[in-house]
């Protein structure tokens, strides 16, 4: 009867087990521009991406999981720094001296990197091969993992199609980095469809590549957990990892994780009721107090989106650089831990001109409205963007900069020529 029971148990507990399913790790990856703000918080930005694994290597031993996968990019791109590498070696050991077994498959940027592939990790650690995809079968429980390592950065070929058949009898999990079917602002590596996986026959795959949480499919589950943390507004929100709990091989629960250390954010301030200045600041202070509130006592990295027609639009323009510092001063009312990325102004007067004005201020707004139009004013800033472009390092991330300025220039520029024009009609 005891042998039976204990039997049973064991059973039981070889039935239900946790693991935790993260990815697009970017171990020191730079947050842009950060670092300006001042020296506690740039200390906190570089530490950012490794405080993030850190709160990954607690999640996994406080949830007693089994295993943990990560589907792709550990780094980004060359370490700047060795010590990146044995810092990823030493959490991974931390994980083994908990029981807790771990599984990679290499991404995009991991391919980029000369010593990824050959850094030295524990016995706990599997990394899935770049030439043929291979299984793994989790010691002490029914579950095999399956995966292949990008063995270049340009991977266009479809890697699942050639992952291997599921295993009977076994809970089978596929490790794929991808962009599957494509997603927005995410190269199209290792392209797949939906179908494609559902039809595979794995009863979870864990997806890296997109930075953003995303359950692709319920039956099986599709999963991209997003990035550990947020690099740029692109990624703004909660960060971090998904646990799932399986039980008689079933997924059973499905839970993200929150474990990002610095929160971006993007506050939309719409300025149609402001009567005055007082009201946009009190309106800015709003936005600005929520945003940290939803930060949950992160860092925040915010970016202010002023919209609307409004009665302050022209003096907005007439402040320039001073706008700026008067949100400042309000942001450090609010908390030491804000730092405003950027402002974006897209408003507009309560008065637009609707006719032609003859007047000389009018000849001088229409002379600058054909100027904003002209294609002449497109070629002289691409020509001046690319001369920028040359002398920043990649890791700023140059394009991103010029598709903003090239976006949002003109019509900056247009604005605060005539707001100026009139002011000075008033």
């Amino acid at each position: 009867m005891l042998a039976a029971t204990i039997g049973w148990a064991v059973k039981e507990a070889m039935a239900q087990f946790r693991f935790l399913h993260a990815a697009d790790l970017h171990i020191d990856s730079p947050l842009i521009g950060l670092s300006r703000k001042s020296e506690k918080f740039a200390s906190d930005v570089d530490e950012a991406s490794r405080r993030a694994v850190d709160n990954l290597i607690s999640a996994a031993i406080g949830e007693e999981c089994s295993f943990v996968v990560i589907s792709g990019d550990v780094f980004d791109g060359e370490w700047r720094d060795y010590r990146t590498g044995i810092f990823f070696a030493d959490r991974m050991r931390r994980l083994g001296d908990a029981g807790i077994q771990v599984y990679i498959v290499l991404g995009n940027h991991d391919a980029e990197n000369r010593f990824a592939a050959r850094l030295e990790l524990a016995k706990n650690v599997h990394l899935f091969p770049p030439r043929k995809a291979a299984t793994f079968r989790v010691e002490g429980l029914n579950v095999a993992v399956h995966g292949r390592s990008f063995k270049q950065r340009d991977v266009t070929e479809n890697l699942a199609k050639d992952y291997p058949p599921p295993i009977p009898g076994l809970f089978n999990i596929g490790l794929l980095h991808t962009a599957c079917t494509g997603r927005a602002w995410h190269d199209p590596y290792a392209p797949c469809t939906v179908e494609q996986l559902v039809h595979h026959g794995y009863d979870y795959w864990a997806l890296g590549h997109a930075h953003t949480r995303e359950v692709v499919n319920r039956d099986p589950y599709i999963v991209y957990p997003g990035n550990l943390q947020g690099r740029s507004p692109r990624e703004a929100g909660p960060k971090g990892a998904t646990l799932v709990t399986v039980d008689n091989d079933r997924v059973v629960s499905l839970e993200p994780r929150v474990l990002d250390v610095i929160r971006w954010s993007v506050a939309p301030i719409d300025l149609r009721a402001c009567t005055d200045m007082a009201t946009a600041y009190a309106a800015t202070r709003e936005a600005i107090e929520q945003a940290m509130n939803a930060a949950d006592g992160r860092g925040l990295a915010l970016r202010l989106h002023f919209s609307g027609t409004t009665a302050v639009h022209n003096e907005i323009a007439v402040l320039g650089d001073r706008f700026r510092e008067e949100i400042e001063t309000i942001t450090a009312t609010v908390s030491d831990e804000i730092w405003i990325e950027n402002i974006e102004l897209a408003t507009a007067s309560l008065s637009p001109t609707e006719s032609p004005d003859p007047t000389v201020a009018g000849r001088i707004r229409a002379a600058v409205e054909d100027f904003v139009r002209d294609p002449a004013l497109g070629d002289l800033l691409e020509k001046k963007l690319a001369e920028v472009r040359e002398k920043m390092p990649a890791a700023a991330h140059p394009d991103e900069l010029s598709a903003s300025i090239r976006r949002d220039g003109p019509a900056r520029a247009l604005n605060l020529a005539l707001s100026l024009i009139e002011t000075q009609q008033e």
